[in-house]
């Protein structure tokens, strides 16, 4: 199984569009023609995720290839072709979620490293801020970045065929092989702080440039689990219906969206079973029914209807069908509003979520309102209400943040009436403090006071399922890790001392930006042990925090045994704070230089890890030279940079 999947912190959320190439569903295994030899080919599914953003409504992308790399050698094999007209990706959607594209059929082999190539012309990648973005941030909510002002780096090529190419070196090698299942997850991490910089110059040489760099945030993030994936809401024409399955072909909505919204057909075809032991629900749009069914041997009318699907994946590779809404026309599926939580008022039962352009859709909560987890690793679990009704509300387990798919009464009525809420994911996120052995305290601040909260998690129990281990090995209880490192998560006994260690440390810039403390985005299960009847949190990923811009008041020094620091202050004060970096090879501080010269940005990667990438970084990184700085706070009152960037040519202001 294909996966991709980005995680947010700073600048937005966006993955990758992955799908199956020469259309088809799922088969059997098969032999392809080469050269002197016959090789077998397995079905491999393929599914694109990503992680939530305060700061982005839409990003969109086109990817126009993707090719595995053999190892040992060999021509690359392009298992992904886009079809015409290439989709829009809105990957802000899939906020650790997958959406799953298709299926393909891969030579048995052992392949090292992929390839995606991205259209790189102009317009071809869509930027809109949220209904409310972080203070600081460099546009207005509900904006959209013109594509004068889109830098992409690195374009290959002549318009209109400009592109990207994307290699990225797999952590270990994927082994397609025609008894195991196939699997593979990349991480396209475009919450990495490099991946889209905002260049805001003095007003005098010109306007804010956004530059987007797809090459630093793809990486290899091994998936063990393919039953525990949590799929994104999948649209479809109904191709044909028989006893067990309806099979689909494969739909996506236009980006940016129009009015009526309208679908973008694929060659992708997708089995869908029923399921004959829980039951899927199925809701008739158009007749505004409900009913639960257990096959589709009564379902003959669904053919030729538009479809919206919550499935799970079963071990095998099948596909099982949760929930069903059908309707003739496409707009009526689709006008369900997607997005991340705004604003819950529970005086009014009143939720925000904002969709795909920005907006915020007001949906009214009733007592027929019924809240659902995704949870594909319990088919019974996944299909049970959690919470029906306003008392949901009134009980703070539905909080800003969280990314859900809300379904209506009716999409005609005003005001609109949830008919349902699937959460697909529930994420605390915000400061971490008073950690200890039980529990932690998180706090977020948002603009509207309403949404602020501080809440007390517990962690999962310590005997609860929570994934497995790189070896396969089953892990219980609590995890962590560092988001730039999410191989390397830690479990077991130590993991709780550990995070109350790690998250104990401070940074003190003094009275302009004050104490940096940890921050993070903890995601959380329902009725877990720990918290029977609400959340517990499974794992926590800790975040670097997001900086405002600074100036370098000391040099980097002491960096010949691999590691040393500099210090910097905020604008506008005189506290400097100490900065540790990296130059160990595997774990280097990753820097970038950006440049502004003639109204174009640069930005350019510095391995310092090499002498003269260290070298490059020593001569640039003096007094007085504006940095950005995204790091974690240390237990020796530092800070730890994950990412640095230091400008150069036209200085950017605050």
């Amino acid at each position: 199984m294909f996966t991709i999947t980005s995680r947010i912190v700073l600048a937005g959320a966006v993955g990758a569009l992955l799908a199956a190439c020469s259309g088809g569903g799922s088969s059997p295994a098969s032999s392809a023609s080469t050269p002197g030899a016959t090789t077998q080919s397995m079905p491999v599914a393929m599914l694109v995720s990503d992680a939530s953003t305060q700061d982005w409504a839409t990003i969109g992308v086109k990817i126009l290839s993707i090719a595995l790399v053999p190892q040992g050698g060999g021509a690359n094999l392009t298992v992904y072709t886009a079809p015409s007209p290439t989709p829009v990706i809105n990957l802000v959607e899939l906020d650790q979620i997958a959406e799953l594209l298709g299926n393909v059929s891969v030579p048995v082999g052992t392949y090292s490293g992929a390839v995606l190539t991205v259209s790189a012309n102009p317009g071809d990648v869509l930027l809109t801020t949220s209904n409310n973005p972080q203070a600081g941030f460099a546009a207005p909510a509900q904006t959209t970045i013109p594509g004068n002002q889109i830098e992409i780096q690195h374009r290959q090529g002549a318009a209109p065929n400009l592109t990207v190419p994307i290699s990225v070196n797999f952590v270990s090698p994927l082994v397609v092989t025609a008894t195991a299942s196939n699997a593979l997850d990349l991480e396209f991490d475009l919450s990495h702080p490099a991946f889209i910089v905002a260049h805001v110059p003095p007003a005098a040489a010109g306007g804010t440039i956004w530059a987007v760099d797809f090459n630093a945030p793809l990486r290899h993030h091994p998936l063990y689990d393919a039953s525990r994936l949590v799929l994104r809401h999948m649209y479809g024409a109904v191709s044909s219906v028989d006893t067990t399955s309806i099979t689909i072909s494969k739909e996506f909505p236009a980006e940016p969206a129009v009015n009526p919204e309208t679908a973008i057909d694929s060659a992708q075809s997708l089995q869908i079973l029923a399921d004959p032991t829980n039951g899927t629900i199925l809701y008739d749009v158009d007749a505004d029914t409900r009913s639960v069914i257990t096959s589709f041997s009564a379902e003959s009318s669904l053919a030729g209807k538009q479809v919206r699907i919550a499935a799970r994946y079963q071990q095998g590779g099948t596909l099982v069908a949760t929930r069903i809404w059908a309707s003739a026309n496409f707009d009526n599926i689709w006008l369900s509003p997607e997005g991340h939580v705004m604003h819950v008022n529970a005086a009014t039962n009143v939720v925000t979520i904002e969709n795909e352009s920005g907006i915020g859709v007001p949906l009214v909560v009733n007592a027929d309102t019924q809240f659902f987890f995704r949870q594909p690793q319990d088919a019974v679990a996944d299909a049970t209400p959690i919470g029906t009704g306003t008392a949901f509300l009134a009980s703070k387990n539905f909080v800003r943040g969280f990314k859900v798919h809300a379904s209506v009464v009716d999409p005609l009525a005003t005001p609109l009436v949830a008919q349902s809420i699937d959460i697909e994911t529930a994420v605390y996120s915000g400061t971490i403090s008073a950690a200890s052995t039980s529990n932690f305290v998180d706090t977020n601040t948002y603009g509207v006071a309403a949404d602020d909260y501080t809440v007390t998690l517990d962690y999962l129990a310590s005997a609860s399922a929570n994934g497995t281990d790189p070896a396969g090995n089953p892990i219980t209880g609590f995890q962590w890790w560092n988001f730039a490192y999410p191989t390397l998560a830690n479990t077991g006994t130590a993991a709780i001392p550990d995070f109350v260690a790690t998250t104990s440390g401070t940074v003190n810039f003094g009275a302009t930006l004050g104490v940096v403390p940890s921050t993070g985005l903890s995601y959380a299960v329902w009725n877990d042990p720990a918290n029977a009847g609400g959340w517990a949190v499974a794992s926590t990923v800790l975040t670097p925090t997001n900086l405002p811009l600074c100036q370098v008041v000391s040099g980097l020094v002491n960096l010949g045994s691999g590691s040393g620091s500099f210090t910097m202050h905020a604008l506008g004060s005189t506290t400097a704070a100490t900065i540790d970096v990296s130059s160990a090879s595997g774990q280097a501080t990753l820097v970038y230089q950006v440049d502004r010269s003639d109204g174009i940005v640069t930005v350019s990667s510095i391995d310092i890890s090499t002498a003269n990438g260290l070298a490059a970084l020593t001569a640039n990184l003096v007094t007085g030279v504006p940095v950005k700085v995204y790091g974690i706070p240390q237990s020796n009152d530092a800070l730890k940079a994950y990412v640095l960037v230091y400008f150069t040519g036209v200085l950017p202001i605050q």
